[in-house]
């Protein structure tokens, strides 16, 4: 099978053909037919954060694909069906994270293109407990950027507490981006969206945005407050000075919700205004196997658009360069089927 895989750290990849693996305990083998590219996914080829993977690897962790083959001991997966693998890959399931509804938080998880090989090749194998089921009518190209932009935004967008008549600060309209102003949008509130690019301020408008500004130009924080500040900001983008922003725009007893994760990236939280203004900061990592099945559920039923473009693994180190120069719409997809 081709795959692409991190031989080291900061290195290129290489596209190389390695043995098709077989499904061990619990395991599914699933033939990879869409993966999405992630910046993560360059953070991890890159040794970016402190917890780094141990080549070689395969990254990806919005890989969609058929099951193919099962290994002993699953249950409620078939042969034939379509799963997406996310990057929660394995949980223990009985810590008081799992059991509590947070398994993300599970000190024992293990990632997928992170901890254990990823999308980024023609096979993949899955622990069949985290595989999600992709819903017939949700195409596999659609359903690879669901896996993680989608769930991770929808996500903030719920641990925002988000409701009817918010005013919602969309930071960063990108991969993740263009998602999260649709779930923000679905939930009812009011989005102003925020980005740097010519192309992805008329894409927030295309999709809805009630209020676009160009953080080149516009003062974007005394914007927000002039619209009476923001309720929930969402912070997308690999920025520290955005996080800055989001924060700054937020109302009293507003809410800023982190996702993006920059490789230097630090906040200074004025702890005055932060208590006086009974505001809260927010870490939002990724969403749980029944958030993604939501997900999925919403694109079945028409209520979001993914904004995709297809490429092949072979230019995976092309692709990777293209995202880090931001000029890709939103999200990038390995077509391999």
């Amino acid at each position: 099978m081709r795959a692409a895989v991190v031989h080291e750290l900061g290195r290129p990849l290489t596209v190389e053909d390695r043995p098709v693996p077989r499904p061990g305990l619990h395991q599914v083998l699933v033939r990879i037919e869409a993966s999405g590219l992630c910046h993560t996914d360059i953070h991890a080829a890159r040794g970016d954060w402190p917890v780094q993977p141990t080549p070689p690897f395969v990254p990806g962790h919005e890989g969609v694909g058929v099951v193919e083959a099962l290994g002993d001991g699953v249950e409620g997966v078939a042969v034939g069906q379509r799963v997406a693998l996310p990057w929660l890959g394995y949980a223990c399931g009985h810590c008081d994270q799992c059991t509590g509804g947070w398994e993300t938080l599970c000190l024992e998880q293990r990632n997928t293109g992170y901890g254990m090989d990823g999308g980024y090749a023609e096979h993949a194998l899955a622990d069949a407990r985290y595989a999600v089921p992709v819903p017939d009518g949700v195409d596999p190209l659609d359903a690879a950027p669901l896996t993680c932009a989608g769930v991770t935004t929808y996500k903030a967008v719920k641990v925002g507490g988000v409701r009817p008549t918010d005013l919602v600060l969309v930071s960063g309209i990108g991969g993740l981006g263009h998602l999260a102003l649709q779930y923000a949008k679905v939930f009812g509130g009011t989005v102003v969206a925020v980005d740097v690019e010519d192309e992805k301020l008329q894409l927030a408008e295309e999709l809805g945005a009630d209020h676009v500004l160009d953080a080149r130009t516009d003062d974007v924080a005394a914007e927000v407050q002039r619209l009476g500040g923001a309720d929930v900001a969402l912070g997308l983008a690999v920025s520290p000075a955005s996080l800055d922003t989001a924060y700054a725009s937020l109302r009293r007893g507003g809410r800023l919700v982190l996702v993006s994760l920059p490789a230097d990236g630090v906040l200074q939280v004025p702890v005055f205004d932060l208590v006086l203004g009974g505001k809260s900061v927010i870490g939002s990592i990724v969403g749980t196997r029944s958030d993604l099945a939501e997900v999925f559920e919403l694109h079945r039923l028409g209520r979001t658009r993914v904004v995709r473009e297809t490429r092949r693994l072979e230019d995976v180190n092309a692709c990777f360069e293209e995202v880090l120069a931001g000029s890709v719409p939103a999200r990038l997809v390995f077509d391999l089927r």
